[in-house]
């Protein structure tokens, strides 16, 4: 996949300098940067990575940031060593071109280079939706699980620090009864955010971000960092936009400090 870290405005640019061009790790802005790559799909070439962050500026509801790739919510005001979510695999509706639409919990991107990151994926080749779920360790590219997605399924996330350059990333389709359980390592990673996020993966050959597959509002639920509601941090809270600004999807406020919606309103 393309992606992983939020890509942000270009109120941000001086900030971003080149982590707005592409996936490859860039000096780090002060918002998300999503750079999830995209990887391919049952013949469907995704995009290069879901660790690509946000650009990010101000504006939207109740001063949100605003990224051209992320939405959901990051705690990003101190270091973090772990963070989960459940969520349940939404339907896509497909028609025309490709389009690619990941959901996920990870650590980092928001505010540095790195991001890592497990989730699963709604993708569209022309009329048909492709679903399955993968691990990144952004800037290396994402690695996908074999198992059969489909919409419906519940899902539960979790990345945690374990220390020096070891992290662990859980994965579990708790309606199909799976569960993968990744040991990996990542030299230098900040651990300075922590994020929920709904994303559009990167990206074109001209390094932009991708069209955002037309999915069913996902609702994410026990949203925790360090074992506390998400709430509880203060989290940004991030909408995704266009280049004009208009949004490309909606994000609740949070529910009981750990569960809100997004809504897709349109591909880009």
């Amino acid at each position: 996949m393309l992606r992983r870290w939020p890509i942000a405005l270009a109120g941000l640019g001086a900030l971003l300098g080149s982590a707005i061009a592409a996936s490859p790790a860039a000096a780090a802005p002060a918002g998300p940067h999503a750079a999830h790559l995209v990887r391919p799909a049952a013949q469907l070439a995704r995009p290069a990575g879901h660790g690509t962050r946000p650009l990010v500026s101000r504006g939207g509801p109740a001063g949100a940031a605003q990224s051209t790739n992320w939405s959901g919510y990051a705690a990003a005001s101190g270091t973090y060593t772990s963070v989960s979510a459940s969520w349940t695999v939404p339907a896509g509706t497909c028609r025309g071109s490709a389009k690619y639409s990941s959901f996920w919990v990870g650590l980092d991107g928001y505010n540095s280079t790195t991001v890592e990151q497990t989730g699963s994926e709604v993708d569209c080749s022309g009329s048909k939706a492709k679903y399955y779920s993968w691990y990144e360790m952004y800037p290396a590219r994402p690695v996908n699980f074999s198992n059969p997605v489909r919409p419906g399924d519940r899902f539960s996330g979790a990345v945690t620090y374990n220390g020096g350059s070891s992290y662990t990333l859980v994965l579990q389709d708790l309606t199909k009864g799976w569960k993968h359980t990744v040991s990996a390592t990542l030299a230098g990673a900040a651990n300075s955010s922590a994020e929920v996020i709904a994303e559009a993966p990167c990206c074109t050959a001209s390094g932009g971000i991708l069209p955002l597959a037309h999915f069913s509002p996902v609702t994410f639920t026990s949203a925790t960092v360090d074992g506390s509601a998400i709430g509880s941090f203060s989290p940004a809270q991030i909408v995704m936009v266009d280049g004009s600004g208009r949004a490309k999807d909606s994000v609740s406020g949070l529910r009981g400090g750990s569960s809100f919606t997004a809504t897709w309103l349109r591909a880009n």
